[in-house]
């Protein structure tokens, strides 16, 4: 499993696109995607929903769970994945790609988010 190099990565499993426009996509990583499983349904922030970094602000259920859905950074949600919604299925086959979730206009950013390697090491531990 490679982590994207150009993504950074939270502790709770979630990645973040760099910035365009202010603008960041959020996802999960592959290593979450498949501790979950087959992910059957998910619940994602509205648009125009404020966010914050560390606090839940959605739920992907699986097969095996239901799991809590973390926003990395701290901003307004501007859009979110309907093709996800309407397949969960993306998340696992493509979480990087296709299987994000939602975009934020992030307002702040947290110190502590990882780097694919850090993340690597990290999630290997």
């Amino acid at each position: 499993m490679s982590n994207p190099k150009e993504l950074r990565y939270s502790k709770e499993h979630e990645w973040l696109s760099p910035a365009e426009d202010g603008v960041s996509a959020v996802g999960i990583t592959e290593h979450a995607a498949n501790a979950l499983g087959d992910v059957v349904f998910v619940q994602l922030p509205e648009v125009g929903d404020s966010v914050s970094a560390g606090e839940t602000c959605g739920e992907l259920e699986s097969t095996k769970s239901v799991s809590d859905l973390y926003s990395p950074v701290t901003g307004e949600v501007t859009e979110v994945n309907e093709d996800v919604v309407n397949d969960p299925s993306l998340v696992n086959s493509a979480p990087f790609e296709g299987g994000w979730l939602f975009k934020v206009r992030v307002a702040e950013e947290p110190a502590d988010l990882l780097s694919a390697d850090e993340y690597t090491a990290f999630s290997a531990g």
